[in-house]
């Protein structure tokens, strides 16, 4: 639109409101100003129209009263600097389609995010009535509801897929999708003032009870995925994915700085989205297991002995990470084949199924090795050192086969290993910066204050980093499924995969048997895990270091309280003492003396 220059009445004229404005053209760099009709200033000089604006004072009326003009110009820009109007749903809808690109990068199948995850999210949609869903007969039309926003969009299913872009779409077409619902939903002008400060039904969001019909959050986007990841049974575990958002390779923590500019996040959508805790292991793993009966998904595909997340294949994984000997994989597979735990049925989710055990695949793994541990070394703090001294004392004469697994030098190793593991694990947590980089602000009007608090915190870590001379954070590690790595190249022996285990065996009718003719159980009897959370009681004090040793191990690689390992090696222990335990047979609750 065309300015004309503003004559100003008879106090004064155009150059009088020009006086105190010094500042240099941002074009031309001149200071030649004069002012339009809408109270803005123009360079004379290049014609370049800013956005700065001047009262003046006009005598025509009362005195003391001031008036500030501002172009209709500038108010139509006002209105579409709140961005497009965008609904909760849309965001998590980007958050998944974020994570199922960030899978698909680590070596995840396309198919996992274009058809399984995609499905799974448009039923859940459907089941909620956000979307792909018909308005009963007689209902109120809801102006913040996404399925109810307008009648032609309910009746014509494509335009309504078209509201909820695929998973694989590009961040464009997000957009546009955007604006097809300001254009098509017909809500009210109260509603219009809240979508340009933030998404359309982020306060009515926040005011729904959370047990509603599983109420999205931001745990629940990493359960779609695991859940889509064991429907294509993926090589990836949910320690491993877990492991990998905190690592920063999956989108998770202040995801919310990819969403589309038009996407403003304002006021409860910061609620929503900003997360300041990790995920934990059970609250992904029983939301994903509510989700597929939820959903009414039928039993998943099969989880047969060649696929990784069996107890066999996992239990070869956990022990190259563990640094045990290979042979101790016999022993293992031994264990799950008695107990049953590796049939498909018990390995296989059948969502809604009260009477079969939800399956923590790589805990089960974990829990295996500890129990094949126990069985061979006891782990009493007292009978595997006897072992370990007596297969030190054989390795001396030994000359002609390879060298016999010593657990005492194993202890070493890993407690070396582990100690600087974990010290750098709790550093990086530690030092992880919450504050995303991408300032929040609640309202409009506290914009500039919170983007001037933003910049005073920068200068001044920056100015005490360099006076501490503390380094800059390193950069994510690449993303691998081995945490410890070992190697048999080494000469200092600080590997022990091709170890024996026969230092330790002895040959029993022609099969080699453990020296060791005693066990003791974790418990004798398991509790409710429904009523008490786990199936038996844990703690530090009530069992040996050696046995606790072992489950920190394992409770570092898979990121979990060691309880939960505790809890499934008290299961599997009453599955391979079953018949002993139903005889009555005295064997002890705690370690043999």
């Amino acid at each position: 639109m065309e300015e004309k220059e503003a004559t100003v009445g008879p106090g004064g004229s155009a150059a009088q409101g020009t006086r105190d404005f010094n500042e240099r053209c941002a074009q031309c760099s001149e200071v030649n100003w004069g002012l339009t009709d809408g109270g803005r200033f123009y360079c004379r000089s290049c014609h370049n129209v800013t956005e700065k604006i001047t009262e003046v004072e006009n005598t025509d009326f009362t005195s003391n009263i001031r008036i500030q003009t501002v172009s209709k110009g500038l108010r139509k820009q006002e209105k579409t600097d709140g961005g497009c109007e965008w609904y909760v749903c849309e965001g998590f809808q980007f958050v998944l389609r974020k994570q199922a690109e960030a899978l698909e990068a680590l070596g995840v199948c396309p198919q996992m995010k274009d058809e399984v995850l995609w499905n799974f999210w448009r039923c859940y949609l459907q089941k909620t009535k956000q979307a792909y869903c018909d308005r009963p007969a007689g209902e109120t039309v809801r102006p913040l509801s996404v399925c109810d926003s307008s009648t032609d969009v309910d009746s014509d299913p494509e335009r309504l897929s078209l509201l909820y872009s695929s998973l694989s779409e590009s961040e464009g077409d997000l957009q546009t999708d955007c604006s097809f619902v300001s254009s098509t939903s017909k809500v009210s002008e109260s509603t219009s003032v809240r979508s340009r400060s933030g998404s359309v039904d982020g306060s009515l969001y926040l005011m729904k009870n959370p047990k509603e019909k599983l109420r999205m959050t931001m745990p629940m986007t990493l359960s779609f995925c695991y859940m889509a990841l064991l429907w294509v049974r993926e090589t990836m575990t949910l320690s491993e994915l877990l492991r990998f958002v905190f690592e920063g390779h999956i989108p998770y923590l202040n995801v919310f700085q990819h969403f589309p500019e038009k996407m403003k996040l304002r006021g409860p959508d910061i609620k929503i989205f900003c997360v300041e805790s990790w995920p934990s292991y059970e609250e992904v793993f029983n939301k994903m297991h509510e989700l597929a009966a939820f959903l009414d998904l039928p039993r998943f595909p099969d989880i047969t002995d060649s696929c990784f997340l069996h107890p066999d294949m996992l239990c070869m994984k956990y022990l190259m990470e563990a640094n045990l000997p290979d042979e101790m994989h016999n022993w293992t597979c031994r264990v799950v084949k008695k107990t049953c735990i590796g049939e498909v049925d018990f390995l296989t989710l059948v969502p809604g199924n009260k009477s079969t055990r939800k399956v923590k695949y790589d805990v089960l793994a974990a829990a295996v090795i500890v129990v094949v541990l126990k069985l061979l070394f006891l782990l009493d703090d007292k009978y595997e050192w006897l072992l370990s001294d007596f297969a030190q004392e054989r390795n001396k004469n030994n000359k002609e086969d390879g060298p016999y697994f010593e657990l005492k030098k194993w202890y070493k190793v890993l407690k070396c290993t582990l100690d600087v593991e974990q010290k750098k694990l709790d550093e990086r947590r530690a030092k992880y910066l919450w504050r995303c980089e991408k300032p929040l602000f609640y309202s409009a009007k506290k914009k500039s204050k919170v983007l001037k608090r933003r910049q005073i915190v920068v200068n001044l870590q920056n100015q005490f980093g360099r006076l501490s001379g503390s380094v800059q954070p390193a950069e994510k590690p690449n993303p691998s499924s081995f945490q410890l790595s070992w190697s048999e190249e080494n000469t200092d022996g600080s590997c022990f995969h091709g170890h024996s285990l026969k230092g330790i065996l002895q040959e029993k009718r022609g099969l080699l048997t453990a020296m060791n003719p005693r066990y003791w159980l974790c418990t004798l009897k398991l509790c409710n895990e429904k009523l008490c959370g786990h199936l038996a009681h844990y703690g530090e004090a009530d069992f040996p270091q050696s046995y606790h040793f072992v489950l920190r191990l394992f409770s570092f690689l898979l990121r979990i309280e060691p309880s939960y390992i505790h809890d499934e090696v008290c299961m599997i222990e009453h599955k391979l003492f079953n018949k002993k335990l139903r005889k009555k047979t005295k064997y002890k609750t705690g370690p043999r003396k």
